[in-house]
C-alpha cells in the first residue's frame, strides 16, 4: 500500500478551540500519521501521511474541524512521505 502525504494550512478561528487536540483524535481514528502545530500567523499547520482513502477523509474533516472552530480557508499541497509512525501535537 502506497502512502501519500500532504501539508495542510488551516486558517480561521482555529487556535484556542481544541483544533489540535481533535485533529490528533481524528488522525489516530483514521490511521493517519504526522503532526499538527499552531503557526505564528494564527493558522494551524498539519503534515499528514496515509493511504489515499483515509487521507482524503482526514482532509475533508480538516475543512470543517471541531465544533468550536470556524475554518475560513484551507490550503493543501502534496509532499513526500517522511515515514511518520504516529500523529502528534508539535
Amino acid at each position: 500500500m502506497k502512502k501519500h502525504a500532504v501539508i495542510i494550512k488551516v486558517s480561521g478561528r482555529v487556535q484556542g478551540v481544541g483544533f489540535r487536540y481533535y485533529t490528533v483524535e481524528k488522525a489516530r481514528e483514521l490511521s493517519v500519521t504526522g503532526y499538527v502545530q499552531n503557526s505564528n500567523d494564527g493558522s494551524v499547520l498539519i503534515e499528514a501521511e496515509a493511504e489515499n482513502e483515509p487521507l482524503n477523509e482526514f482532509v475533508q474533516w480538516c475543512r470543517k474541524g471541531p465544533a468550536w472552530a470556524r475554518v475560513t480557508d484551507i490550503k493543501i499541497s502534496d509532499t513526500l512521505p517522511l515515514g511518520y509512525t504516529s500523529f502528534e501535537i508539535k
